[in-house]
């Protein structure tokens, strides 16, 4: 489903080796603009590749649209995100079922938060996953937890949605 983001998360305490050892890459993620219905406007450095990002919607199911960026064009923007910033190191790796688990542990503000995220083609997919052993609390329709919301508040309280 082009232009839609098909996406399922979870909070994970205790990750097995093989999730820390899989292939990873940096990401430098800032927002330019962050909406009251959730819209936002972001910029991403992944490794070697940029891009600007404009997601709307909420839950499961959101609207996601990419234009990659030169490096120039990403260093051009990047000031503009100072204070509202997420860093992390995103492990890669595939289930027995060949579904690819986007394992992400935070650093700087948010060091120690550690999330999988599976992305799917369409809900029915989302909803049939059976997530792995390892995979903590589902927080797919926890606003608390999306990046924005990391990057704008912090982690949430102990014991908070």
């Amino acid at each position: 489903m082009s232009g839609v983001e098909v996406e399922r998360r979870w909070l994970v305490q205790d990750a097995p080796p093989e999730a820390l050892a899989a292939p990873a890459e940096r990401i430098d993620q800032g927002y330019l603009t962050i909406g009251a219905d959730g819209a936002e406007t972001r910029v991403r450095r992944r490794g070697e590749r940029c891009m600007l990002t404009v997601k709307s919607g909420s839950g499961m199911v959101r609207s996601e649209r990419e234009i990659e960026l030169s490096v120039a064009q990403f260093e051009a923007l990047w000031p503009a995100t100072e204070g509202v910033r997420v860093e992390k190191v995103r492990h890669a790796l595939r289930t027995d079922d060949g579904h690819l688990i986007e394992f992400d542990v935070y650093e700087g503000a948010l060091a120690g938060l550690m999330i999988a995220e599976v992305e799917f083609d369409d809900p029915w997919g989302a909803e049939a996953f059976v997530a792995p052993y390892w995979f903590g609390r589902e927080l797919t329709a926890e606003p608390a937890f999306r990046n924005q919301n990391l990057a704008l508040r912090g982690l949430p309280a102990p014991g908070s949605p």
